[in-house]
């Protein structure tokens, strides 16, 4: 991993943490293929403490369904790429990337929307994304059978970007916070996203559906399926399920591998 060129508050961001996740690593590379990526390998070699990775330039940053995330111009700043690791044993995991998109949406700014089920938008383009993904929490965790590690990655755009290249027309942050930087952003987000995670660890997603509801992208929408259906939606059940009516009535979308975006002008609802 090469070393970073922007000024991030580690000390800062370590200070706040460790009351929530006593060890925590906090560590910032230059460039690195994922963040997600570099902590899943840990994780599998059996050396992963609580961790936050913040890499200033990501060359292979992935998204949902095994997609790329191309986030930024190549430039450091231009694009916060981080990923947090912790232990986690919710009752329940159905939800939990709406939860941490709502944490992160709530710590920057009001206008900030959410589609379903794991990006950020702001006048109707893509600010932000999310990857979640799990592993196993090592011996203990396993023997307990509840704990594993989660994994979170988050990318924000931060700096104005041209689009070349963006199958979604991209937003940037510092079109809603002018002066932001990547380390500003970071600093704004870490502390909230894990209160977010301890509490969805506790209670779930049902208590997070009213305030998820109230920037909401899709509801009332008509939307289309990857497998090539349409409907309207009509907001998300309490387990975070995607609820869409469409011909046959009402359908609960919940699967990972189920892409939704807004139906072309003129489309069946």
């Amino acid at each position: 991993m090469n070393r970073p060129a922007l000024s991030w508050p580690v000390d800062a961001l370590r200070g706040a943490l460790a009351p929530l996740l006593p060890g925590i690593v906090v560590e910032v590379a230059g460039q690195i293929d994922s963040t997600n990526s570099e902590l899943m390998r840990r994780a599998r070699a059996g050396r992963l403490p609580p961790t936050l990775l913040v890499a200033e330039l990501q060359t292979a940053g992935r998204g949902r369904l095994g997609r790329g995330w191309q986030s930024g111009d190549g430039e450091p700043g231009g694009a916060l790429a981080f990923s947090l690791a912790l232990p986690l044993a919710p009752r329940d995991w159905s939800g939990l990337s709406l939860a941490v998109g709502l944490a992160v949406a709530e710590s920057l700014h009001p206008d900030i929307r959410l589609k379903w089920p794991n990006d950020l938008w702001w006048q109707g383009r893509k600010l932000a994304g999310i990857l979640v993904e799990t592993a196993s929490g090592g011996a203990a965790a396993a023997a307990a059978d509840a704990t594993r590690t989660a994994i979170v990655g988050i990318g924000v755009n931060i700096a104005p970007l041209d689009g070349a290249g963006f199958a979604t027309p991209p937003a940037w942050l510092q079109a809603l916070l002018p002066g932001v930087d990547a380390p500003g952003a970071l600093l704004r987000i870490a502390v909230p996203l894990v209160h977010a995670l301890r509490a969805f660890e506790a209670t779930g997603f049902a208590p997070l559906a009213e305030r998820f509801a109230a920037r909401d992208l899709l509801a009332g929408q008509p939307v289309q399926l990857s497998d090539g259906s349409q409907g309207v939606a009509e907001g998300v059940g309490l387990d975070g399920a995607l609820r869409v009516r469409g011909a046959t009535g009402l359908r609960e979308v919940r699967s990972a591998e189920v892409s939704v975006r807004p139906a072309p002008p003129g489309a069946p609802g």
